[in-house]
């Protein structure tokens, strides 16, 4: 499968106060690329609850780029591939928010949310949160790192897709990890893309 995992921290409650993003490209089975970044948000602010989390102070990214200036570097990375993360919602909103308050156009970039799908194909865990995820799958990462984050989340999918060809239920011919596509995957579990909307 090939695909982009995304994940943001944030400084405030506020959707485009992105500090940091980090990206992780996978095609077929294997990790081809990443992309890490601070970023300086357009308020110099971290709020202190924020920081208890991500551990991200404005010392630390008063001297970053901005988001402005970082995006080509994302949008290269990005291509055409879709976009998954946990929690979609939450790191979409924040990407939409930022481009928003910088005036650039929204890209209608594909994407799904590994929540979701997690959810779905492995019904029987008590909690799907990422740490929770990670210590099921065996997989240690530093939490509330994005580029952590990210490639914990491009994992997660990766064992949602190995538990669906291990039960027989890939629609369509391409049973192996390394030649399944990201729409063949999601069709199997019911699950449809969406679509970043400006």
């Amino acid at each position: 499968m090939d695909f982009v995992a995304i994940d943001f921290e944030t400084g405030t409650q506020h959707k485009n106060s992105a500090v940091s993003v980090g990206l992780v490209k996978y095609e077929g089975s294997e990790r081809t690329d990443s992309f890490y970044s601070l970023i300086k948000p357009p308020v110099l602010y971290i709020d202190p609850f924020n920081t208890s989390i991500h551990h991200l102070t404005i010392e630390q990214v008063i001297d970053a780029p901005t988001f402005n200036q970082i995006f080509p570097q994302i949008q290269n990375f990005v291509g055409k591939l879709p976009l998954v993360a946990h929690n979609a919602g939450f790191d979409m909103n924040v990407l939409k928010a930022t481009l928003q308050h910088y005036k650039i156009p929204v890209p209608m970039y594909k994407y799904f949310d590994s929540v979701h799908l997690s959810r779905k194909i492995f019904s029987e865990l008590e909690s799907h949160k990422l740490t929770c995820l990670g210590e099921y799958f065996g997989i240690e990462y530093d939490a509330h790192n994005a580029l952590a984050d990210a490639d914990t989340c491009a994992k997660v999918i990766l064992h949602c897709a190995k538990r669906l060809i291990a039960q027989n239920k890939i629609k369509g011919p391409s049973k192996d990890l390394t030649e399944l596509t990201v729409q063949n995957f999601l069709k199997s579990a019911s699950v449809k893309l969406k679509q970043l909307q400006s």
